[in-house]
């Protein structure tokens, strides 16, 4: 026979002994979903009795993360800024420092205001759809090359009650998009280099799509095509807000520094590293100041 608080307990020391960094919360979402239980009913109730489905749906999940499997794709959702997101191997599980861009993007545009952003490399539509969920008058467009993200997105967008607000194209960055036919431009491309890519996390390094970790020899491919692309479909006075690795904030900076590009600069994550580059595209005539 086996409680709430026994079964965490029994979970917690599985994934420790796994090598899991987050065994504590990870243990509890997997006991939550296995017994369609709150965590208020866990603390509430720790001494309800589990039934033999519940018991065995738990060990099966558990092992699943004892296999390393992301929570993420265990559960099939993940979290990200205010809105829940479906998830599954084929879109990166959006992450926390990710959100740096919306901290960024909502300081710029006002709830009121009516705009049109486009997000390359869409994935699981996140960003895009977390921006178009705090900002009602916006519309989006959602750009990524592999068709498995897309149904992700436009699943996403539906469950939302965003698909009227939103396209999702499968394409190659910005080919084949309308000149300035955008006011802010998003990005979260691949930046790790494919040298450090066997160095990370097995959730990560086995479990995530390639497509959207390898950024090439030195991790900047993404970002030489997109420093060219993105000013073409900016507006004049548009923004761009792109992710970037930890360590690559001068290296993106310089390559979005050019002469139609004002204001590039770095903005640090939560946890003080640079995560984000930001920029807009002079209005016409304008000069650098």
């Amino acid at each position: 026979m086996s409680t709430l608080v026994a079964a965490w307990t029994a979970g917690k020391r599985r994934l420790e002994a796994a090598g899991v960094d987050s065994p504590v919360i990870d243990a509890r979402l997997l006991l939550e979903a296995a017994a369609g239980v709150a965590r208020s009913e866990i603390v509430a109730n720790p001494h309800r009795v589990l039934g033999e489905a519940e018991v065995a749906e738990l060990d099966r999940l558990l092992g699943r993360r004892e296999r390393r499997e992301p929570v993420s794709q265990i559960l099939g959702v993940k979290g990200f800024w205010s809105i829940l997101v479906r998830v599954n191997r084929n879109v990166l599980t959006p992450r926390p420092e990710t959100e740096t861009i919306l901290d960024v993007v909502l300081a710029e545009f006002a709830p009121e205001r009516a705009f049109r952003v486009l997000d390359l490399g869409v994935g699981s539509g996140a960003i895009l759809l977390a921006i178009l969920t705090e900002r009602p008058n916006a519309a989006g467009v959602g750009v990524d090359v592999s068709e498995d993200a897309l149904s992700i997105a436009r699943e996403n967008a539906d469950t939302l009650g965003l698909a009227s607000r939103v396209e999702m194209r499968r394409g190659d960055w910005t080919t084949g998009l309308e000149s300035g036919g955008f006011d802010l431009v998003v990005a979260n491309p691949p930046y790790i280099p494919t040298k450090d890519i066997q160095t990370l996390s097995p959730e990560v390094r086995d479990h995530e799509p390639r497509i959207a970790l390898d950024g090439g020899a030195d991790g900047l491919d993404a970002y030489r095509v997109l420093a060219s692309e993105i000013p073409r479909v900016l507006r004049p006075g548009g923004r761009f807000a792109v992710e970037i690795g930890h360590d690559q904030g001068q290296s993106v900076k310089q390559l979005f520094s050019r002469e139609d590009l004002l204001d590039v600069r770095v903005v640090r994550d939560l946890g003080d590293r640079d995560r984000v580059v930001t920029g807009v595209k002079k209005n016409l005539g304008q000069t650098r100041g």
